[in-house]
């Protein structure tokens, strides 16, 4: 099993998004995510989420919610990834380069347009559409979405 968080920071429209260029070897090369990572031995959802994001873009978050659990089965990985989502909305600091990519501000309208994983789509659009805590399990094959069931119910996509 394998744990992680995401955030979307949100203000004035725009969303603060990473392009993952810098990293080698990385799976997410190329695309447009959220800020967050893995958990460390000990750490709530919460505790990772201010530590990420404190490491990836400098800020330290004052108003964040959890928005919903995403489970990715991909059969080409060895391990189930479990991603506690988050959207923040108030926060201090100012923005740092970032080890694994750049950083951005993205108008929200745009953010479709950007290179994504397609299950990234799927809960960006819930977290738009203020859909309550949810569960959402995208699965894959490859980079390749061939399924979503949310909250249990595969009629919803």
């Amino acid at each position: 099993m394998f744990l992680t968080t995401l955030c979307y920071i949100q203000k004035d429209g725009k969303t603060l998004l990473l392009h993952r260029v810098k990293k080698a070897h990385d799976l997410n090369e190329g695309k447009w995510v959220g800020i967050g990572g893995k958990f460390e031995a000990g750490e709530s959802p919460e505790d990772c989420l201010l530590r990420e994001v404190k490491e990836e873009t400098g800020l330290t978050l004052t108003s964040f919610r959890f928005r919903g659990i995403v489970t990715f089965a991909n059969d080409t990985w060895p391990e189930t990834e479990y991603m506690h989502l988050f959207t923040a909305d108030g926060f201090e600091g100012e923005l740092k380069d970032c080890d694994e990519g750049v950083l951005r501000w993205v108008p929200d309208e745009e953010i479709s347009s950007l290179p994504q994983w397609e299950g990234d789509a799927v809960f960006f659009r819930l977290i738009r559409e203020n859909e309550p805590f949810f569960s959402l399990k995208l699965n894959y094959h490859g980079d390749e979405l061939t399924g979503a069931v949310l909250n249990g119910d595969v009629s919803k996509f």
